[in-house]
Formats: C-alpha cells, sequence, structure tokens
C-alpha cells in the first residue's frame, strides 16, 4: 500500500518537469483516446515506443512506474483473460461449453493487456512528475469553459485538490494502523479471502474517525486563514507555458501522425 502512486509526486529535475502541468494533463487524456487508433501490431509497437520514450524521460527508475503497474496488473490479466475466453473469430483452437480460444481472442488478449499497460504508464508518468496541487489547478483550467453554464468550477477544483493531496496521507494511516496491529497479533496476509477480509474490517473504524480528524483539522484552518466560499481569490501558483511545452505537443503530433499513417483501414 505504500507504494500506491496515486496522488504521489516523485521529485526530479529531467524535461519532463519542467513542462506545464496543463499540458501533460491534456497529453494524457488525449493518450487514453487516441490509443483505440491502434488495431494491428505495427501502431501498437508505435504507441508502445512512445510510451516508454515518455518514461525514459523523466529520468526516473524503471521500478516507480513498476509500483504503478503492479497493485493494477491482476485487474488487467483478469480483464485479457475475458477477451482470451469470450472472443471468437478466425480459427479455434480450443471450444468447451461456452469458453473459446481463438485466433481473434489471443490478439485481443494481448491488445487489451498492452493497452491498459500503457494507459497506466502514461498516467503514472504525469502523477509521479507533477505535483498534486498543479494536478488540481490544470482540472480547473481545463474546466473553465463549464462557468458559462453555471458549473461550480471552483468547489469542483478545491475537492479535486483536497482529494489528491490528501490519498496518499490516508494510505499512509492505513498503514500505520495495520502495523499497529501486527504488533497485537493480527494477520493480514496468511489464510483464505474471507478470513482476510474479516482481519482487515478493524482497520475501517479508526480510519474513519481518523479521516474525519483530518477533515475537521483542515476546515478549521482554511476558516483561520479567511477562506470564504465564492469568494474572488487570487493565484499563488501560476501557470505558465513554456518553450517546453513545444517538446510536449511535437511528441503528441508525431505520435498522431504515425498512427494514422500505419493503422490499418
Amino acid at each position: 500500500m505504500s507504494k500506491i502512486l496515486i496522488g504521489r509526486y516523485v521529485p526530479g529535475n529531467s524535461l519532463v518537469y519542467k513542462m506545464d502541468p496543463r499540458g501533460k494533463l491534456l497529453v494524457t487524456i488525449l493518450f487514453i483516446f487516441i490509443i483505440f487508433l491502434a488495431n494491428d501490431w505495427v501502431t501498437y509497437a508505435i504507441i508502445t515506443i512512445f510510451s516508454f520514450l515518455a518514461v525514459a524521460a523523466t529520468k526516473l527508475k524503471a521500478k516507480v512506474f513498476w509500483d504503478g503497474v503492479k497493485p493494477l496488473i491482476w485487474l488487467i490479466l483478469f480483464t485479457s483473460v475475458l477477451q482470451l475466453f469470450f472472443t471468437t473469430g478466425g480459427q479455434i483452437y480450443w471450444n468447451w461449453i461456452i469458453f473459446t480460444i481463438s485466433s481473434y481472442g489471443i490478439t485481443n488478449a494481448i491488445y487489451i493487456f498492452i493497452r491498459f499497460t500503457l494507459i497506466i504508464l502514461i498516467s503514472t508518468v504525469m502523477t509521479v512528475t507533477t505535483m498534486p496541487l498543479e494536478i488540481a489547478d490544470a482540472m480547473e483550467w481545463i474546466l473553465t469553459p463549464l462557468k458559462y453554464v453555471k458549473v461550480p468550477i471552483d468547489k469542483i477544483a478545491l475537492v479535486m485538490s483536497i482529494a489528491l493531496r490528501f490519498v496518499p496521507t490516508l494510505f499512509d494511516e492505513t498503514l500505520k494502523i495495520m502495523n499497529a496491529q501486527r504488533s497485537r497479533g493480527a494477520d493480514f496476509n496468511n489464510g483464505g479471502l474471507i478470513k482476510r477480509a474479516k482481519a482487515i474490517t478493524p482497520l475501517l473504524v479508526p480510519l474513519f474517525i481518523n479521516s474525519l480528524e483530518t477533515a475537521v483539522d483542515l476546515s478549521t484552518a482554511m476558516e483561520s486563514r479567511g477562506y470564504r466560499d465564492g469568494a474572488n481569490r487570487t493565484r499563488y501558483r501560476i501557470l505558465k507555458w513554456s518553450k517546453y511545452d513545444l517538446y510536449e505537443l511535437a511528441y503528441f503530433i508525431i505520435l498522431v501522425l504515425l498512427l494514422l499513417v500505419f493503422r490499418t483501414k
């Protein structure tokens, strides 16, 4: 749990760190959409190469990104297995009742595995190289047009920034409670699924209480610093586009062009 990278920022000084968080967030969102343009081995190879180029540009250890993929690896494998046994078409290699292994099923299972893994990798690139508050500011900037339809963008941005900031804190508190209960003889790793679920249940009450106490302390701190809902607010962090964002734009344009050129009809 301490290795989960949701909302965690890893300090660094590479090219990716110098890019504007708005650009990184936009490219990440658009990447999730354009990955569905890949429909053969060539296009998947292209998008895989570009994904690893983005990972290499961070100059972080490969273990950082493996820690980002590892918590979801079983979900990715489960989704791939569903594609393997329930997708029909092409040459049939094995069939039993409703389960079928075919050439299309094998291909789709591999594609799904690559697709989900690359999405997690690119998302990890953004989260580990961008501070949570910068991500919240970027989200607020992207959602700005919704102000014209009376959507409370400021409140949404505040909730997102608080959530991103305290997700790692919540994981750390959970780990502390688990270690405290382990010292008292609790066992979270052995036994069947039901036994392990019952062992985790006692964590919920102290974790819930700690979360409420943190929320109360945060609200008190915000009020003491003069926070007022709906008031016009100035910004301490000013986001600015720079020359480094041109590399990001070129990266995205080249990727899209290659996918369109080599994509099979």
